[in-house]
C-alpha cells in the first residue's frame, strides 16, 4: 500500500488554524450556546483574523457542520464496533445507552452539539446543517435493531426507538451538569436505564407481534 504524501510546513499551518478555529468555537457553543456565539467571537478566541475565519469556512453554519459530521461521525463507529456480534436484544438496547455515556463522559463541548442537533428536529426554525447528519444517526440506531430482527419493524416504530435512547442521553447528561461534582450520576441513572432498556425491549417486541397479525 502506497504511502500517503506528507503534507507541507504551509498544509500544516493551515490545518492547524483550522482545527483553531473548531476548537475555539466548539468551547464558545458550551459557553453561550450556538445562537449567541458570533464569528468575532470564534476569531478571538482563535487569535485570529476574520478574514482567515473565510478563508476555512463559508459561515458560521459550515463551521457547525463540520463539526457536528466529525462528532456524531465518531459517535456512529463507536455504536457499529461495539455491537458487533450481539445477538441479544436487550444486550444491545443496553450497549447502544452505554456507548453514549462512555462517548459523552468527558466531551461536554461534544453533547452541546448533539443536544442542540436532537432539538432541531422538533423546532420549525433552526441550523438546517444539524439535521441531516442527526437523522443519519438515528439511522444507524434504527439499522443496528434491525439487525436483530427478522422482521424489521416499521420505520416509525424504529424511529421513535432510535429518538427514545437520544432523549435519555440528552436527559442523562443535562442532569448531570446540574449536579455535585461528588454525586455518582452514573449510579443515580443505573436503575433508570435499566428501566429504559426493559421497556424498550417489551416495545420491540409487542411491535413485532402486532406487526405479523
Amino acid at each position: 500500500m502506497p504511502k500517503k504524501p506528507q503534507k507541507t510546513r504551509q498544509q500544516r499551518r493551515v490545518s492547524r488554524t483550522r482545527q483553531k478555529l473548531l476548537d475555539a468555537a466548539s468551547g464558545l457553543f458550551a459557553e453561550k450556546g450556538l445562537d449567541l456565539t458570533t464569528i468575532d467571537d470564534i476569531t478571538e478566541r482563535a487569535d485570529v483574523g476574520k478574514g482567515t475565519f473565510y478563508y476555512h469556512f463559508k459561515n458560521k453554519e459550515g463551521l457547525i457542520k463540520v463539526l457536528i459530521n466529525n462528532v456524531l461521525g465518531e459517535l456512529r463507529q463507536a455504536l457499529n464496533q461495539k455491537a458487533e456480534g450481539i445477538t441479544d436484544l436487550s444486550e444491545l438496547m443496553d450497549t447502544l445507552i452505554g456507548v453514549h455515556i462512555e462517548f459523552f463522559s468527558s466531551r461536554w463541548e461534544d453533547f452541546v452539539l448533539y443536544y442542540q442537533g436532537r432539538a432541531d428536529l422538533k423546532l420549525k426554525e433552526g441550523y438546517a446543517v444539524l439535521e441531516e447528519p442527526f437523522l443519519d444517526y438515528l439511522a444507524t440506531i434504527e439499522t443496528l435493531l434491525n439487525s436483530l430482527i427478522k422482521h424489521p419493524l416499521p420505520k416509525p416504530v424504529s424511529h421513535r426507538i432510535a429518538c427514545a435512547t437520544a432523549g435519555f442521553v440528552s436527559g442523562y447528561y443535562s442532569f448531570a451538569v446540574i449536579t455535585s461534582v461528588d454525586e455518582d450520576v452514573d449510579a443515580t441513572f443505573r436503575s433508570l436505564r435499566g428501566a429504559l432498556v426493559a421497556s424498550l425491549t417489551r416495545f420491540i417486541s409487542e411491535a413485532l407481534a402486532q406487526n405479523k397479525k
